[in-house]
């Protein structure tokens, strides 16, 4: 018995390893193709009053672009870290932006409970798209790229952002 676990344990422990290889390479963010980083600045969603927002108003500046989804437990926990980083780089030139993967009554009852103080657009099915081409292969929730003032993507984060890397990204940038 003990020598059957001598040979189990090493097969176990080498499928656990290439599993959790296979699970990074597959839903990792990938880097997204170079229309589609292009072609964001053309795009616009409606605001939470339903007024159309292009991305192309923020081009030139540094943009936190983060979807999000009112019912994501994640995206809900790094709101107040945006509101506090918004507050702290916003005179510096950056910008946050929530597109929400949502409908808009879903986001205005939300925004009552917790506001937030950068502008939320309404993206619905077409963001969740966008996600994907923007190099979320599995389309999880939250996402956050971090666009510099030439609209190079320089951080993609699938999950739940810590603020210590979202700052870390900002300052080498110049932010």
């Amino acid at each position: 018995m003990q020598k059957k676990l001598l040979y189990v344990i090493p097969l176990a422990l080498a499928a656990l390893a290439a599993g959790i290889w296979l699970a990074q390479t597959r839903y990792a963010p990938q880097a997204p193709a170079a229309p589609a980083v292009a072609a964001l600045w053309r795009l616009g969603f409606p605001d939470i009053r339903g007024r159309e927002q292009p991305l192309s108003q923020w081009r030139g500046q540094v943009v936190v672009l983060n979807f999000w989804a009112s019912w994501c437990a994640p995206c809900r926990e790094e709101m107040p870290d945006f509101v506090a980083l918004r507050t702290q780089y916003r005179p510096r030139g950056v910008e946050f932006v929530g597109i929400a993967i949502d409908n808009s009554a879903n986001v205005a009852q939300f925004l009552q409970r917790q506001p937030v103080n950068y502008p939320i657009l309404i993206g619905e099915g077409a963001a969740h798209s966008l996600t994907r081409q923007l190099g979320n292969p599995s389309g999880a929730l939250p996402f956050t790229i971090v666009l510099d003032r030439d609209g190079n993507i320089v951080l993609s984060h699938l999950g739940r952002l810590p603020r210590a890397t979202l700052e870390t990204a900002l300052r080498k940038i110049g932010a």
